[in-house]
């Protein structure tokens, strides 16, 4: 979705369900209580509606250092040769291939929007022959780019309830199959993601996969767009779609909502937080704001090059790690959490609701009878105001009891996001972060999976792929650290395959050396450890272990990976 044109019936209904999804002061929502549950495990964190359309306008814009800390993980971009002018750019912004470098560098993945290379929005179809020549020359492009590892999917086309010209070009459903049998016939890897829909529609969802179904076309990735529907059903449509899935015989799909909220909703820090509690509680891969804003600004989080409001949700929600925590919203207050057991952080992120609430953190264990809380607030100052920094509001010491803190807040204004930072009375076990789990990390032709036998009850496996850059398999860990220098990189593994294996090591796109994981017990069995040095900048550094990627022919026999460790 873009600004430059709506599709009919949907302005009214978005902005109609918009206005009513943040309370006005004078309902005076008070007395709600947020519950989270710290003793259950949700998902790991995968940071999954971090992300945006149109978020990188080139490979400067915005700059990697502001975007990093976001822990942004997954983009929709424009095809090589994009010609799209959306939001008042004069010239086509976002070529996937331009960008790819920041992409990267801030241990992100991207999807790339084919119709994106017409002009005009809703596209104009221009013939059958023109479709499937752009269509060949995208793929060849990509396939050209053989240091380019980060693309992660074709989308066929954007919208097509609304803008697949069907007098034109014939029934959708069609076009679909002709267009990824197009794609298969040059690229038989990288993944094929639709149909892209404006809402969720079960008759039209039902009509694309039992066509899809027939043709050997059923798209690896699931996606539609959560727009003028608002979040309150999110949970209902991914149910549904689960169901019609079984029904069809359809095995599980991931599901991308690669364009949520609408545009009095996507700036508004409470309406995006509350966009991804239900990405968070429903099992979605991947979610993208909105372009409703200038290409370049991760639409919206950033203004002149710099933070505003909403940004500073976004962060916090980018400082999660370990697992996302069960939350149980009270009304419109709503959020998410998470807790990293290795420093003994408990992170909850909320709003939604005015005057005075609580946040109650349950089954709390191992940080003592007393915590120290630290309630911030970040403002809805509107995309075109910087801020600067959230506000926090106290530091207090509160007590446990029977594994449980409550945390009060008076006055709150629902349209603001809040977090509420939980440690030991004497801060986090360590300064900075030193453990990064596997399952966390960018996760590229792999698999994360589940072991007791992992630090954090998960790790990744699979990691098997060398042949080109498209099928290659890595983890990138985004590592953080306080100073420049030398530091032990740590590495927690396990290898069943009775012989000594090896993987590449690189970090910052600099030179590859070779790590050795001598043989363990069995596989999803975790006690071997090995370390090297690595030399590392201060600040966000993204360390790569491959079994193969550009530059790394691949490594010998197989691993997998619990997690590493940083330490000076």
């Amino acid at each position: 979705m873009k600004t430059k044109a709506t599709l009919p019936g949907i302005a009214l209904v978005g902005a109609l369900t918009a206005a009513l999804l943040v309370p006005g002061p004078a309902a005076q929502a008070v007395g709600h209580t947020l519950v989270v549950d710290a003793g259950a495990v949700l998902r790991p964190v995968t940071h999954v509606a971090a992300g945006g359309l149109y978020g990188i306008a080139d490979a400067t814009t915005p700059s990697t250092a502001i975007l990093q800390p976001l822990s942004l993980r997954q983009h929709t971009q424009p095809p090589p040769g994009v010609q799209q002018l959306g939001n008042g750019a004069s010239t086509p912004t976002g070529d996937a291939l331009k960008v790819a470098s920041t992409v990267i560098g801030t241990g992100g993945q991207q999807y790339i929007r084919m119709p994106d290379v017409y002009p005009d929005f809703p596209y104009k179809w221009l013939g059958w022959d023109d479709w499937l020549q752009k269509v060949n020359k995208m793929v060849d492009d990509r396939l050209a780019a053989t240091s380019t590892t980060n693309i992660n999917g074709w989308e066929i086309w954007n919208e097509p309830d609304g803008t697949w010209d069907t007098q034109k070009a014939g029934p959708y459903n069609d076009g679909w199959t002709r267009t990824y049998r197009a794609i298969r016939a040059k690229d038989t890897v990288t993944p094929i993601i639709g149909p892209g829909t404006t809402i969720y529609n079960p008759t039209f969802m039902r009509s694309f996969l039992e066509n899809a179904k027939a043709t050997n076309t059923v798209p690896d990735v699931i996606v539609w767009h959560e727009l003028s529907q608002g979040w309150r059903d999110i949970d209902e449509h991914v149910a549904d779609y689960r169901a019609l899935e079984r029904s069809l015989g359809i095995s599980p799909r991931p599901i991308s909502i690669n364009e949520y909220a609408w545009p009095d909703q996507v700036d508004v820090p409470s309406a995006a937080l509350h966009y991804i509690a239900q990405f968070e509680r429903t099992g979605v891969n991947d979610a993208e704001r909105a372009y409703w804003f200038e290409s370049g600004t991760m639409n919206g989080l950033l203004h002149n090059g710099q933070p505003t409001a909403s940004y500073w949700m976004y962060k916090w929600y980018g400082e999660m790690a370990g697992n996302m925590l069960p939350v149980t919203a009270d009304a419109d207050l709503d959020g998410i959490a998470s807790l990293d057991s290795t420093r003994k952080i408990a992170n909850v992120v909320f709003g939604g609701d005015y005057g005075d609430n609580t946040v109650r953190v349950d089954r709390l264990s191992g940080f003592g009878n007393s915590v120290k809380v630290v309630l911030t607030t970040t403002p809805a100052s509107g995309r075109d105001v910087n801020v600067a920094a959230p506000t926090t509001l106290s530091t207090q010491t509160l007590p446990v009891v029977n594994g449980s803190v409550t945390i009060p807040l008076a006055g709150m204004d629902a349209r603001q996001s809040y977090q509420a930072l939980i440690t030991p009375v004497n801060g986090p076990t360590t300064s900075y972060q030193q453990v990064y789990e596997a399952e966390n990390a960018t996760v590229v032709n792999a698999q994360r999976r589940t072991s007791s036998s992992a630090s954090n009850g998960g790790y990744v496996g699979g990691i098997d792929g060398t042949a080109d850059m498209r099928s290659q398999s890595f983890v990138d860990f985004t590592v953080n650290v306080p100073s420049a220098g030398a530091y032990t990189l740590g590495i927690r593994y396990a290898n069943g395959t009775g012989a000594t294996a090896t993987q590449g090591l690189a970090y910052n796109g600099g030179a590859w050396s070779t790590v050795s994981y001598p043989a363990t017990g069995a596989w999803g069995q975790f006690g071997g450890s090995v370390s090297t040095t690595v030399t590392l900048k201060a600040g966000f550094n993204v360390i790569r272990l491959a079994k193969g990627s550009p530059g790394f022919s691949g490594g010998v026999g197989f691993a997998e990976l619990d997690s590493i460790s940083v330490t000076r």
